[in-house]
């Protein structure tokens, strides 16, 4: 078993009121995460609010969470983006201060050509000897990996796996029919952890387990066992609380959501910006349904 399968978490970064980086409470968050037997952790992806972050921090917010996994469980680390030298020159940096593998998001704004972003990853790639997940949300970025261009980066022994959120089940299944069984495909979204599973999917990178940590790496064990019925019991439960995590952009619900559990303080960086009340009313709602408060 490869150490990206099961369900990795996409952590937030919680911020003080003042705007800096909120070291004791993201302490407390990885530690709750991997007490609630979570199978790996992401920080400073997109949901951590890494494009907001200095280099300083986002090198800090990755070294804190290697100190309190301390090697029980595999650390994942944001390096992606828009320029590629600037991408390599990270990856290398947070290799050397120990992560297990990086998570890049395909460049965004400029929508690289197929051939473009397989040169991309190439770079990155030859940069490190890191284990490197794809990570494609076409609806963020404006550009979609194509299962061929997968299948072409995959050649390389370092590239061993994708975060597929693009939503297209027919691309996913593509995906998992036509790529190595050693290659792992990871659902992007939470909704569609099971379906995904079911076509060969390996996990879920999740927002939804910064809330239910325990929850989520139970059903995506219960995928990975084989066992859908016990799977969809789970998904039935909180459907409701990962739909509403998107009633707003990304990571705005989330975060709302932990401040209103006690987990952080409601902080985010511009151009992020608290929830509209009648959104923050159907996130309470949602909490409210699920027990959480």
């Amino acid at each position: 078993m490869s150490k990206f399968q099961g369900c990795g978490t996409a952590l937030v970064t919680p911020f003080k009121p003042d705007q800096s980086l909120d070291e004791p409470s993201l302490r407390r968050l990885v530690k709750r995460q991997i007490d609630a037997g979570i199978h790996f952790l992401v920080p400073c992806g997109t949901t951590g609010e890494s494009p907001t972050l200095t280099h300083k921090e986002h090198l800090r917010v990755v070294e804190i969470t290697l100190e309190e996994a301390r090697g029980k469980r595999p650390v994942l680390a944001g390096a992606g983006g828009y320029n590629t030298a600037e991408v390599v020159e990270l990856a290398k940096e947070l290799e050397a201060i120990g992560v297990d593998g990086i998570l890049s998001v395909t460049p965004y704004y400029n929508k690289p050509t197929q051939e473009g972003l397989y040169q991309h990853y190439n770079a990155i790639a030859s940069a490190v000897k890191l284990p490197i997940v794809v990570y494609s949300v076409m609806g963020r970025t404006g550009v979609n990996v194509e299962p061929a261009t997968l299948r072409r980066l995959a050649g390389f022994g370092n590239i061993v796996g994708v975060k597929e959120a693009s939503g297209n089940i027919a691309q996913i299944a593509n995906i998992c029919s036509n790529l190595p069984e050693t290659f792992d495909v990871l659902s992007g979204d939470d909704a569609i952890t099971i379906p995904v599973a079911s076509l060969g999917g390996k996990g879920i990178i999740s927002v939804a387990s910064n809330e239910i940590p325990a929850e989520m790496a139970r059903l995506a064990q219960h995928c990975l066992d084989g066992e859908f019925k016990a799977a969809r019991d789970l998904q039935k439960k909180w459907l409701p609380l990962m739909e509403v995590n998107f009633i707003e952009s990304n990571p705005i619900p989330v975060k709302a959501a932990m401040a209103r559990m006690g987990l952080l303080e409601p902080v985010w960086r511009l151009p992020l910006v608290p929830p509209q009340p009648a959104s923050m009313a159907k996130i309470e709602a949602a909490l409210s349904q699920a027990g959480l408060i």
